[in-house]
């Protein structure tokens, strides 16, 4: 089926995990750490207080993740769909209202739970239960909801907080989630999807159908899981000094809030070649290139203080987002199989937010005893190109083992 034919025929679904990753950005960092400066200032926090503070409300909600994620294999995604919008509005009015440290650190906990962890892992867990033979493609288009978020929300946003002050635009998010996206999404999941292709990519689902258990006694999963993590870990980092690095290059939050307009494009582009990519060649096949691209981004943040290090960074950020937001949402269900799918991906993404937890507070502490930025960002490319060259290893050693038990 052409990528046309299969959108047309599918547009209900695909627009539903569209719109859950779109209104999953209110608890992304990219957003939050909007009015970063202003919370610091508000509540008299340095960057390492404040980078502990999310650090800590984000590992607490990796954890809620992690003990509840498997909700997922139980009800329909209409039903967990109500509930983490209302959830999710319910804390950004809490923002809207913050007004002690620990208020803050529950609102956090909760943005992050509902927004990045339950939103993002209903939207993906659907498109890997609901395809199979266009699994990559359906993720690829799911995904776009992060992208359009990431290159409109910051523009948007910082516009109105101009307008009605960074309180007044929390109250308008929660509006947008509440009048816009719980309609929207009642209305697009009235009929839930079953899978009909006949061909699997990857691990079919006659085929062995791992638990949760089993996985976590994987070794491949582990060191999978080394390179997957990496994109959130330092894409979270940059996003939530993005304050620190403007005023340290000397830039203005107009101009590095424009360049995620240049990343959002690039990771569209690459997260739908991805999806044909994938669909074509299995995700495990194209594991090992994807932190190539995200190593030279940390290399151009370190090495140019220019203006436009801004862009060359979001650019060659946003081909890493692009390649990891379609293959991370199929790899897991073409290695591991689609039965105990909502299990297996709450782990996954109770660690994706573990990660994103890390990178600030590690970061933050960096910074307040005078370790130069620079020296971070080139620490995070020699890891990934470390990691890169250790997938290259396990992505053959996985698909062997793919192919013996098929």
């Amino acid at each position: 089926m052409s990528t046309y034919r299969f959108v047309v025929a599918n547009i209900r679904w695909l627009s539903a995990g569209l719109l859950l990753t779109l209104f999953s950005s209110f608890g992304q960092t990219f957003f939050i750490s909007l009015v970063a400066g202003d919370l610091r200032e508000t509540f008299s926090l340095s960057h390492g207080d404040f980078g502990g503070l999310y650090m800590m409300a984000t590992l607490f909600s990796a954890a809620t993740l992690a003990m509840f994620g498997k909700i997922v294999d139980d009800h329909s995604i209409a039903v967990i769909s109500t509930g983490v919008i209302l959830g999710l509005a319910l804390f950004c009015i809490g923002m809207a209202n913050v007004s002690s440290v620990w208020m803050l650190f529950v609102v956090i906990y909760g943005l992050r739970l509902f927004g990045q962890g339950m939103m993002t892992h209903a939207a993906m867990t659907a498109m890997g239960r609901w395809y199979s033979a266009e699994r990559g493609r359906a993720v690829s288009m799911a995904t776009l909801g992060h992208q359009i978020g990431e290159a409109t929300l910051p523009l948007i946003f910082v516009a109105l907080f101009a307008v009605v002050g960074w309180r007044g635009g929390w109250w308008i998010a929660a509006g947008l989630l509440v009048l816009v996206g719980l309609p929207a999404l009642l209305w697009l999941l009235q009929i839930e999807r079953t899978p009909r292709a006949k061909k699997v990519s990857g691990a079919p689902e006659t085929g062995r159908q791992w638990t949760r258990g089993e996985v976590l006694r994987d070794p491949a999963f582990w060191i999978m899981s080394c390179g997957t993590l990496a994109p959130a870990f330092i894409g979270t980092t940059i996003f939530f000094h993005q304050v620190y690095l403007v005023e340290l290059r000397g830039w203005t939050m107009e101009l590095f809030a424009s360049a995620f307009t240049a990343m959002a494009i690039m990771t569209i582009v690459f997260a739908l070649v991805t999806g044909w990519l994938v669909d074509r060649f299995t995700a495990v096949r194209i594991l090992p290139a994807f932190l190539l691209p995200l190593a030279a981004a940390c290399l151009a943040l370190a090495g140019i203080t220019h203006p436009i290090a801004a862009f060359i960074f979001m650019m060659l950020l946003g081909v890493t987002y692009g390649i990891s937001s379609t293959l991370v949402g199929a790899l897991w269900p073409e290695v591991y199989g689609t039965r105990h799918l909502g299990a297996i991906r709450s782990i996954v993404v109770a660690m994706m937010v573990l990660s994103s937890a890390l990178g600030p507070g590690v970061t933050g502490w960096l910074i307040d005893i005078g370790v130069p930025y620079e020296t971070q960002m080139v620490a995070m490319a020699v890891y990934c190109v470390g990691v890169a060259m250790l997938m290259g290893v396990i992505s053959v050693r996985v698909t062997r083992r793919m192919n013996a038990t098929a």
